[in-house]
Order: C-alpha cells, then structure tokens, then sequence
C-alpha cells in the first residue's frame, strides 16, 4: 500500500477518541498494584496503553513455552475499564536463552566487535534465527490476542534502529552482497555503479565484497551510500517479516512501529508506506529554549508520511529523560504546551514514556506520568489535567493540519553528506540545512510540510529543497513541473551534485536541475572554520560562516543577492529565474539563521502567503481543518506573556470563551479556537505592545 493511500476503514485504530496514556509495564509490578494503576488511569482519562513491548522473556520463558496468564489477566482488566490496547509483539529485544542458542545473531559494531547481551536491541537485522523467532512470536501473540476486544492496534518492535540500525557481522555481509545483487544484477553492473576504477577497486567475484569496514583511506563512497540504503532496507525486511504474520493472522486489525522523529538511520518513507498509522516518540530538550521549533519539523514530517493523515504521538515524557548528560525536568504547564504541540500538528494522541516510573532498571530515572510518590507526585497531577482538556478537544480528532510550504525530506542525500568522508566540507549536512531553513519558515508563521523530491505537491505554494547532493532526472522532472505549474521553489547549496550512484552530473551541479534554476556551479568554495564572507542581499548584508559557491548565472536568472566579501566578492550568490506564474530560486550559500528571513519572507510573499512582522520564536500558530472549521492553535512556549490581534471572532475549544478581536495567553499558554472555515489559511499576529510580565495567568493557562 502505498503512502499515499487512503486506510481500509476496517484497519483504522479502533479508539473513538484521543488516545490518552502511555507505555505500561505490568509485569514489573504486582497485581495488587495493578489495582491501583487501574484506578488512577481512571481518574487521569487514560483510554489507551502500550504493552507488553519487552516482555518476550516472560512470555516465553523457555523455548517454545509460554506462561500467557498475566498478560490474560491484565489485558482483561484493561479492557472491562475502558481501557484500549496498543498491543506490542513483544519483540523489541531477544531473550536471553535465544541469544545463547544462537550467537550468530548478535550484532557487529564497524570494528568487528560482537555487542553482548545486558541492554535492548541484541539482534543483527540479518539474521535468519532471529527472523524466524520474530515470526514464531508475532504469530504466537496474535493467534491468543488478535479477537481481544480491547485490541486498538498492533505495535510491531520498537523503535527500530535505536540501538541497532547498522550491523558489519558476517551475516550482514552475505545479506549485503544479496541486496547488492538484486540492485545491479551482475558484477560488471556493480563495478561501473561504484567507480571501481578510481584506486583499483575493481570486484572480480561477490564474496569479495564486505560491509564497508575502516580502510587504509577514504571508503569507496558509492559503497558506503549503499550500506545506508542496505541497512536502512534491512530492517524494513524485518519490519515485513511482522506485518506479513499479522496481516494473514489479523487481516482487519491495523498495524504501526513507532518512529523516533526526523532519524537519519531509516528511510521512514518506505517504512509508512508498510504500516496503517504513523507513530512518533519525540523527546524536545527541556533545557533547550527552542526545542519545540525542531518538534514542529519532526512533526510535519509525522503528519506528511500518509499524505497529511493524522498521527500518533505514542511516547513522550512527563518531566525528565535519563538518557542526557543531564536530564532536566519539564517546569509547571512544559508538558501541557508541549502536548499539545503535537496534536496542533496533527497528531490524534497525547501518550507518554511511562505510565508508572520504575524502580529499577536503566530507566528508573526517566520520569513518568505516576512518579515515584504515586499519585502526589506532580507529573501525575499535570498529566491528569492534560487528559481531562483533551476530552474538550475530541472535535480537532480526524481533521488536517493546514499548510502552503512543504521542505523536501531526502534520506539519500542524508546519507550521501554525512556518510561519504570525501567531500568538499564536512560543515555541510543535510539534517543542518533542513533544520535552519525551517526554522526560518517558523518564524515567519507558516507550518511545514515535509514532501518527497518527486512530490506529489499539490496544494503548496512553496517547496523548500534546503539541499538535495543526490538528485535523479524524476526528481528534477518533478520540480520543474510544479514550477511550471506556479510554485514557487528555492533550492540551497550543494544540491544536484552526483545521481544515485554517487558520479558527478556532466557539467557538474546543479546537474538536471541546471534548466530549471538557470545556474551553474563552477566551484564549491567551503569556508575554513572561524572564516566568515557576506551577501548583499537587495541591500541587506548576510553573514556566510561556512560555505560558498562560485556560481554563473544565466541572461534570464535575476541576480538577487551578490557576494560582498572574500574571494567570492562580486559573484552572485542568490538567484531567482522566473518561470511563468512560478519562480526558482537556488541559494548558494549557508546563510546564518537570522539572515534566512528576508530571503524567505520575499519567497514567500512573492508566492502571496503572509508572513508574520514580529520574529517571536516562542510563539506559534497553526490551523487544523475539517471540511466545515477551522480549529487554530495558539501555543506560547515562552515565559512572557503574549497577545495576538485576531483576523476574525472565534471560540476558544479549550475553555468556551469567544474572543472577537484580541488573545492574551499566559506562560506556556495555549488556545484553540474554532470558527468557520475560511478559503485562507487563517493568519494572527502578534499585538504591538504585549501584556505585562505582571499579568495574571488564566487558570487554563496555569
């Protein structure tokens, strides 16, 4: 099935509501205690939990003997409380007796060295024997649990490649030379993908090649581009192995893996086009001010994976992580904003790590929503009132983010600027690029989407291609198209460089993208650290720290923005090629955050979207949609106070008071209100003069 393919209703989540709740680990605590965990889901509006994602050794404590009466027991309980079940397969981790029996299936690090059991993810994705158990368990649990009442869907693993997402073992290697075989077919077709003539790498039978290990020098960097696409495929192989059980077991039921957000390791486009719902678990740095512009991302990205098909945010945490150099916990009203953040964005759920904090174990210092003083504890107190408001917000359930601009997401030319070791500069990464061109973008108030290089784009006016090293002829076909078509499309530096086997396009970049933006690159000029050059942007000076380009622009390509400084001075930097009702622009250069603006508030309002005047990272505003309401979120991540003019009266979901002209929201305030839908993205902004530090904080706010 495709990504962009609409669900069978009958594999839709079977909740008929925001899920509310989180991971919960019954078997590390007694059942009287499970009486006591019932009732306080209760009293929180908890509906649904995740379990039992690692518990394999107690569910099959010995090979081929299973001890399923507490698992019975629990889901019972669950279910006869309201309580809906995001119900794992159990096989996050081997057991330990599987492991011993089988010690091929341990992974390898790239220096040859087998990782041991003592932590989670102990398997290589490769092979055989764990993927046979995997199947065996996968088919076990759903053959006892797939009629259960309370099944709201299967949670397959978890969080694949966390620990695990490359393995150099002897087994990966055999996998790797299948996989390559499938790519090219012969030998010969391998040697010219790879450029084996450069430094004598020629191949002359399969078994001499091998994952890419350290070398003398620099590793073939068509090699290593493939190990991440192998690697990346390895685990979507695994990942099938499960929904191929499922699926002929619990044909109705709908089936998910939960991502970890924008990760580099997994081509997350393949993995959603396998599974009925995306599922994230997103972890914003308490400590890090503008953590939640970085979420906004990852939760665009969340929400385009099915074609703007609500999500499910399916762990989060109450309070503080344990897996930081230092865990900092959420202050008062953190978790609410942060929450719903992600439902602003289009998640259909608010689910944390954990339900009940452990006592034990490499997480017990991981907060949870019932922390270790039980129900005193305030993160219990604060997710208690989370999940009371969400029931307020049971209108905003099934509708769609609204969103003009989409940013490219492109694991290839991820992995080709941050695998490959021979390029011009290490300072310039994919990942980066995306994350400041968004920043950008969210600061100027529009929402991002994140889409394919092929698309589709329909209904954006803005596609964003912070950079794109690796680009095929569909790609640039694709582009041009929506070009063509009236879009508006601004491409960044180093994009168009080699095709999909890592060769240099003839004439050099912007390759196939050449016609479109009407530009060549003659050199990439990379900065030396602490270096610094300028632009002369329409009169407006923007700093370089790292990388510059000698570029040539064409008769018909304007010259917007000029290098004023360095080697380069005089050189144009920023060009924009109009292309009927469309336009191309392609930046030569990483510009500095704040020197983004300009540049994209012109894009923008060339494109006819709004930008917002004010540059107040703290707040943000976005709109979800049904057919007949628009249900804009107002969220105030900061600790000053905020007030926003309104383009229309609208009523407030969260506590039912209608605002006509003007919105106050306290620290880590929030707001959502409805009104009826309107032909235009609904656009506020920011009043001149904002309330007064001194001003009270609404109740709701609090």
């Amino acid at each position: 099935m495709s990504a962009e393919a609409e669900l069978q209703p009958e594999r839709r989540v079977r909740i008929d509501a925001l899920a509310f709740g989180g991971d919960y680990n019954p078997d590390q605590w007694s059942e009287q205690t499970w009486q006591e965990d019932i009732r306080l889901m209760r009293e929180a509006g908890v509906n649904m939990v995740s379990l039992p994602i690692f518990s394999w050794p107690q569910l099959e404590p010995e090979p081929g003997v299973y001890d399923w009466g507490w698992l019975d027991r629990i889901l019972d309980l669950l279910h006869e409380n309201g309580i809906k079940i995001d119900l794992a397969t159990a096989t996050a981790t081997p057991p330990s007796w599987l492991l011993r029996a089988h010690p091929e299936m341990a992974p390898w690090d790239a220096e040859g060295h087998r990782l041991e059991f003592g932590s989670r993810q102990t398997y290589c994705p490769s092979a055989p024997a764990w993927r046979e158990n995997v199947a065996r368990m996968a088919r076990a649990m759903a053959e006892r649990y797939g009629q259960h009442p309370g099944l709201a869907m299967w949670h397959i693993s978890n969080e694949y490649g966390d620990h695990v997402s490359r393995c150099w073992c002897p087994e990966s290697a055999r996998h790797f030379r299948r996989w390559l075989k499938d790519r090219y077919g012969n030998l010969d077709a391998l040697n010219e993908a790879w450029g084996v003539n450069v430094w004598g790498q020629r191949y002359t039978l399969w078994e001499h090649i091998d994952t890419p290990k350290k070398a003398p020098g620099p590793v073939n960097p068509t090699q290593l581009l493939d190990f991440e696409r192998f690697s990346s495929d390895a685990l979507l192989e695994l990942f099938q192995i499960e929904i191929d059980v499922l699926r002929e077991v619990t044909p109705d039921v709908a089936v998910t893996t939960n991502f970890m957000s924008m990760f580099r390791d997994l081509d997350y486009w393949d993995f959603a086009a396998r599974e009925d719902v995306v599922t994230d678990d997103a972890y914003p740095e308490p400590a890090d001010p503008t953590s939640h512009i970085g979420a906004a991302l990852n939760y665009g990205l969340m929400r385009s994976l099915k074609g703007g098909r609500p999500w499910l945010l399916l762990e989060s945490s109450a309070s503080a992580t344990s897996w930081r150099d230092v865990n900092v916990p959420k202050p008062p009203g953190k978790i609410r904003v942060e929450s719903l953040q992600a439902v602003a964005h289009g998640s259909d759920a608010v689910m944390f790590f954990q339900w009940r904090q452990a006592r034990y174990g490499q997480e017990k210092f991981h907060s949870s929503m019932v922390g270790h003083r039980g129900e005193r504890s305030r993160s219990f107190r604060e997710t208690r009132a989370l999940g009371h408001e969400l029931t307020r917000l049971e209108p905003v359930r099934g509708t769609r983010v609204r969103s003009r601009v989409a940013l490219v997401v492109d694991w290839d030319s991820w992995w080709g600027t941050s695998a490959v070791e021979s390029l011009p500069s290490q300072r310039l990464q994919w990942d980066q690029q995306a994350r400041a061109w968004h920043r950008a973008l969210y600061t100027l108030g529009h929402p991002v989407d994140a889409v394919r290089a092929t698309g589709p784009f329909d209904g954006y006016d803005v596609v964003l291609v912070p950079n794109l090293y690796i680009t095929t002829l569909p790609q640039a076909e694709a582009l041009t198209a929506f070009v063509a078509g009236g879009g508006h499309l601004v491409v960044g530096p180093f994009s168009g460089v080699v095709d999909d086997t890592e060769k240099v396009h003839e004439g050099g970049a912007p390759g196939p993208l050449r016609g479109l933006l009407g530009v060549e690159v003659d050199e990439q000029w990379p900065l030396p650290d602490g270096a610094a050059v300028s632009i002369d942007y329409v009169g407006q000076r923007l700093s370089v720290p790292h990388w510059s380009e000698w570029i040539e622009a064409e008769a018909d390509a304007e010259v917007r923005g000029v290098y004023d400084s360095g080697e380069l001075r005089g050189h144009p930097a920023i060009t924009r090629r109009l292309v009927g009702a469309g336009s191309a622009w392609y930046v030569s250069a990483i510009i500095e955050p704040d020197g983004m603006l300009p540049l994209f508030r012109d894009v923008l309002t060339g494109a006819g979207l709004p930008t917002r005047d004010d540059v107040d990272t703290d707040v943000e505003v976005l709109t979800r949609a049904d057919d007949d309401t628009d249900y804009t979120f107002h969220l105030n991540h900061g600790h000053t106070p905020v007030s926003f003019i309104l383009d229309r009266p609208a009523t407030d979901v969260l506590t039912g008071i209608r605002h006509t002209e003007r919105l106050d929201l306290g620290r880590y305030g929030v707001a959502v209100l409805a009104s009826p839908r309107a032909d235009h993205v609904p656009f506020s902004r920011l009043a001149p003069t904002p309330q007064s530090t001194d001003t009270p904080i609404a109740k709701e706010d609090a």
